[in-house]
């Protein structure tokens, strides 16, 4: 082993054991708890809900609109369909079409904040000033614009709602990423003349990974109220799948008869989103305990 690769392994333990207590700790926290619990429900009603459907979800089963029964206990929407049904099996899409989302617009952010962070040269600027743009487009107008030109296909809307989110997570990222790159450990991985991706992926992505863990959460909470809204809207889920954003859409004009159809796939959207809310800004105030 060369005497220049001690400092630089010795030095990337540091924010890893630092980023495992953060994680620890945050789960000594009630809020954290609970949130994981309410988002693994709602995971768990996704994954395995369409295998215990008393009837396919778009099964005619019996006359619209009718209030819970011995047969269906959460009633029939506007056509007729079993609600149990296709709540159990309309959160499929909410739930990876979210996640997707989440987890590609913090990828992209991670990657350009980093390499705008670190470069500090005119490629600071040009990656900032053009997410810049993106960012003056409200979230939902830049979804439904080009979902409008180029069809409802869900790998579209994922991609969209990424890209919306990618401004936001590269100004903080590059924010950390300006600070870590005049420490120590970076300045002597420079002039051990290591490759830039090399210093990117193990000086500085270890020290980022814990606020980005905060606005992973962020980013998911909003994309599942952005997926729903889009589908709401009737340009995401088409009829006749179940979607639980499409399901509020559907039956809201026979709320006064019998709002379940409306009210269960709203609660769920709720749940999933307060959980997600909840174990995001319990891993927030553990660091920001630990930052003091």
């Amino acid at each position: 082993m060369t005497s220049g690769t001690v400092p630089l392994t010795g030095i990337a333990a540091g924010p890893a054991g630092r980023r495992r207590s953060v994680f620890v700790r945050s789960l000594r926290q009630r809020r954290t708890r609970i949130g994981i619990g309410l988002t693994a429900f709602v995971v768990l009603i996704a994954v395995f809900g369409p295998l215990i459907a008393p009837h396919s979800s778009t099964d005619i089963v019996s006359a619209p609109i009718q209030g819970p029964s011995g047969a269906y206990p959460l009633g029939t929407d506007y056509l007729g369909r079993d609600v149990l049904s296709r709540v159990l099996s309309g959160g499929r899409t909410v739930v990876w079409m979210s996640f997707a989302a989440a987890t590609l617009g913090v990828a992209l952010g991670a990657a350009l904040g980093m390499l705008a962070g670190y470069s500090r040269s005119w490629l600071d600027d040009g990656i900032m000033r053009t997410l810049d743009v993106v960012l003056a487009f409200p979230q939902v107008v830049l979804v439904l614009l080009f979902v409008a030109m180029l069809g409802t296909k869900e790998w579209l809307i994922v991609v969209l709602i990424a890209v919306s989110w990618t401004p936001q997570v590269a100004r903080v990222v590059r924010g950390v990423t300006t600070e870590v790159v005049y420490r120590e450990y970076v300045e002597a991985a420079e002039a051990m003349r290591l490759p830039a991706r090399r210093i990117l992926r193990q000086e500085i992505l270890p020290n980022v990974v814990t606020p980005l863990a905060v606005e992973y959460g962020l980013r998911l909470t909003w994309s599942i109220a952005l997926v729903a809204a889009v589908s709401f809207l009737g340009f995401g889920i088409q009829p006749p799948n179940p979607d639980w954003g499409l399901m509020i859409s559907e039956n809201r004009s026979g709320l006064g008869i019998t709002p379940l159809p409306v009210i269960v796939p709203a609660a769920m959207i709720a749940i999933f989103a307060l959980g997600t809310n909840f174990w995001s800004e319990g891993v927030a105030r553990t660091i920001a305990r630990t930052d003091r």
